[in-house]
C-alpha cells in the first residue's frame, strides 16, 4: 500500500526501506498527478511484494522536494538501498515505469 511520506518520515519509508521504493512527487492541483494515479495503483497491486511507492506532497513537503530537485510534478524518483537510481518527469506511461521497477527487483 502507498503510504503517504513527509519530511520527518523519508528516511525511515524511503532511505531506509528494505524494498527498492518508488518516490511519487506529486499535487493534488496537477491534471497529470491525478491521471497517473490510478497507473501507480495498479503497479502498486503488481509489485506489492517488489517496490513501496512513497507519495510524497510538493506543495506540503516543499523542503523534499527541493532537496531532491523536483521541478515539476509528477516526478518519480526510485530509490534501492537509499540512494537514487532512476527518475522520471511528467506524465509518463505505464510500461516506462515498470521497466525500471524490473530493472530494480
Amino acid at each position: 500500500m502507498s503510504v503517504r511520506v513527509n519530511a520527518e518520515s523519508f528516511e525511515a519509508e524511503v532511505l531506509n526501506s528494505k524494498l527498492p521504493v518508488l518516490a511519487d512527487f506529486y499535487s493534488d492541483s496537477c491534471v497529470p498527478c491525478k491521471r497517473l494515479s490510478p497507473v501507480l495503483a495498479e503497479i502498486e497491486e503488481r509489485y506489492a511484494d517488489s517496490i513501496n511507492i512513497a507519495k510524497i506532497n510538493i506543495n506540503f513537503d516543499a523542503e523534499l522536494a527541493e532537496k531532491y530537485e523536483v521541478q515539476a510534478a509528477p516526478t518519480l524518483i526510485f530509490f534501492k538501498g537509499g540512494q537514487e537510481t532512476e527518475r522520471l518527469i511528467g506524465a509518463v506511461k505505464k510500461s516506462e515505469i515498470t521497466e525500471i521497477i524490473e530493472k530494480l527487483k
